[in-house]
């Protein structure tokens, strides 16, 4: 008895030791594990010369997010319009670049606010997987660690004048990428993570291009939901072994053309989705999966639909909800009634908001169009704490991993180091 007890708690310790790790060291998909945006350790709220660990001029441009796995960063970056797709590694610990390897594509018609590099790449232990595409292809590719290429494929085409910009995920032994496109022709995918086979391929009838990352949810029952937001369509679950849509809910406005750029995310049994246009409607919608409701339906248990953000992810911490509007209205609300706790505008920042809200410690922060990265509080009531600014164009979310938080600007990566 003796004997078992001990090995029992061995076994926790390791369990526990390896969640741990997986969490300080591991940064594996946009906005970190599961799309939540948080980490356990802190992060300074102002910012000094000897806060910043290191910066490195990156050898191309781009809006994406990094990842990490342990001591390697990993992030997209583009050269000459799009014509040329980079793959980026950094030492995590110096900042050095390790190694890039490039792909020839097709320049194309974008956004003037989004970039040819724009999609975050997703890692695992294995290999990291990196995506783009244009009007005559949708490139999936993966590559180790040491920058061998494992697998490419060509799945389709991305059709849509804003250009590409949607990032995949790791699940299992599957890469998962929504391709809902314009007017209709989309697909949701999954490729097996080894070879690169297509595993299953859901046909969409998406009407407009989509830029939202997915997300897990876990029913009661212990199985595994992959959710996916579109404007058309609604909110989508898909079981991620048989390739079958469990559920969809129309929640969305549709008497005008709306997008779906912000991800969904989950708390508890509720899945929490956004979509609108910029300059009209913007919802954000609470849903009771089938798999959580008593009588097996998908049902709306809350909405909000003032000051909602279109592009910037809800950030979930405890029992707070944070949404932060591209013009830096930040609303803290009750996830699982949205009651609204406080509405407050962050001072001395008057530009956009692309980046998504993250949380280190009891410190959040979002990044604004120019590159001043704005702090607050997570707390019952509205906090600002400081305001960073490193004077660049800056599109994307931070990374939090080994106690660091790495932040990507147009032509830079920053590190900024933990206490």
């Amino acid at each position: 008895m003796k004997t078992r007890f001990v090995a029992c708690v061995l076994s926790l310790l390791l369990l526990g030791n390896i969640i741990l790790w997986a969490n300080e060291s591991n940064w594996p998909r946009f906005r970190g594990p599961n799309g939540a945006g948080t980490a356990d350790f802190t992060i300074p709220a102002k910012w000094s010369d000897d806060t910043v660990h290191w910066e490195t001029k990156l050898p191309g441009t781009g809006h994406g997010s990094p990842v990490v796995w342990g001591d390697k960063i990993f992030l997209n970056a583009a050269r000459e319009k799009g014509k040329e797709r980079l793959v980026v590694c950094l030492d995590a610990p110096s900042g050095k670049i390790l190694w890039n390897k490039a792909f020839a594509s097709a320049t194309h018609k974008t956004n003037k606010r989004n970039s040819f590099a724009s999609s975050t790449p997703a890692v695992d232990a294995d290999a990291v997987y990196v995506a783009w595409g244009n009007n005559t292809e949708l490139q999936v590719t993966a590559l180790s660690h040491e920058g061998k290429q494992l697998w490419q494929g060509n799945f389709g085409k991305v059709t849509g004048g804003h250009g590409f910009g949607v990032s995949p995920i790791v699940h299992d032994d599957l890469v998962v990428l929504p391709n809902d496109i314009e007017k209709g022709g989309g697909f949701l995918l999954a490729i097996d993570r080894k070879t690169g086979a297509t595993r299953w391929k859901i046909p969409r009838d998406s009407k407009r291009l989509t830029f939202s990352t997915p997300c897990v949810y876990q029913a009661p029952s212990g199985k595994m939901e992959l959710i996916f937001t579109n404007w058309w369509l609604g909110v989508t679950s898909v079981d991620p072994i048989k390739g079958k849509a469990l559920w969809e809910l129309s929640v969305f406005g549709r008497p005008h053309a709306e997008r779906a750029i912000s991800s969904p995310i989950v708390s508890k049994d509720l899945v929490l989705s956004v979509c609108g246009f910029t300059t009209l409607d913007k919802h954000l919608v609470a849903i009771r999966p089938a798999s959580a409701s008593r009588d097996g339906k998908a049902k709306e248990i809350w909405r909000l639909e003032d000051t909602v953000p279109h592009i910037p992810t809800p950030l979930l911490t405890k029992n707070r909800l944070y949404l932060w509007a591209d013009n830096g209205v930040v609303t803290c609300l009750r996830p699982d009634t949205g009651k609204v706790i406080w509405k407050a505008r962050t001072e001395g920042v008057k530009d956009t908001f692309y980046g998504s809200p993250v949380c280190a410690g009891g410190v959040i922060f979002c990044v604004s169009a120019y590159g001043k990265v704005v702090a607050i509080a997570d707390a019952e009531e509205f906090r600002q704490l400081a305001v960073n600014d490193l004077d660049e164009i800056c599109h994307s979310t931070p990374a939090l991993a080994n106690g660091n938080l790495y932040l990507r600007l147009f032509e830079r990566l920053v590190c900024i180091k933990g206490p």
